[in-house]
């Protein structure tokens, strides 16, 4: 992969000057484009902002264009209108779909081979920490790309909603020892002994199951959860 991720609007600077070799028409339409910067303007808008017909409007895109002054651009809210935008600048996100699009189509390919890699990792742990997974993926060869802790958070969301992944928070105990208490945490849901498909709620991190003591637990002998202080600390984090 060598998408290259986060790229500014305004691609580079321009100087504000009249461009030469333009007609009246021309000039209009470029300045009613130039006006909406990266959010692009629709066709139909051009004409009602410029007030000229759909003739004079059609053949001074077809100029600007083919002098490189302006660019057609996809806008996935609207795939079936054309959009107009100045060449100096990049679409917003409002009309890019941001990182996770490419020329107006959701990048499934390169959404699944994050996903992969952030489950490759979580898999070598017992569990992670968002941070955890966005420091190793810095960190690792096979991502020759910079990616936003934001970015991460968005495909380890897609992991739990796939439920391949659960998310829980740090007791402090047992694998979650390193972890501050209180922490969101991920865990794989086939390590964490959760089928896929079935949901978890705050039971997920109960200390019981790390406790190597839970054989000698009782309701009324001398370890109880009654006077258990990691058990009352979870019940606190918890609920």
């Amino acid at each position: 992969m060598n998408r290259s991720l986060g790229a500014p609007a305004l691609k580079r600077k321009r100087p504000e000057t009249d461009s030469p070799g333009l007609v009246d028409a021309e000039r209009a339409i470029l300045d009613s484009i130039k006006s909406k910067k990266d959010l692009g303007i629709w066709v139909r808008d051009i004409k009602l902002d410029t007030k000229l017909t759909d003739h004079v409007v059609n053949k001074s895109l077809k100029s600007l264009i083919a002098k490189k002054l302006v660019k057609e651009v996809v806008n996935i809210q609207y795939k079936g209108k054309k959009h107009y935008m100045a060449v100096e600048f990049e679409p917003s996100k409002e009309i890019s779909g941001g990182d996770w699009y490419i020329d107006g189509n959701l990048d499934k390919e390169f959404i699944k081979a994050l996903q992969d890699l952030c489950l490759w990792y979580m898999r070598s742990q017992r569990v992670a920490t968002l941070q955890g997974v966005h420091n190793e993926l810095k960190k690792s060869d096979v991502v020759n790309f910079e990616l936003s802790a934001q970015q991460i958070e968005e495909i380890l969301n897609s992991l739990v909603l796939d439920d391949e992944i659960i998310e829980v928070k740090s007791n402090g105990l047992g694998d979650y020892r390193s972890i501050p208490i209180g922490t969101i945490c991920y865990r794989v849901a086939s390590v964490a002994g959760v089928a896929k498909g079935s949901k978890v709620g705050a039971f997920a991190s109960i200390p019981c199951g790390a406790c190597p003591r839970i054989n000698q637990c009782t309701s009324d002998g001398v370890i109880s959860p009654s006077n258990c202080v990691y058990y009352n600390k979870w019940l606190d984090i918890e609920f």
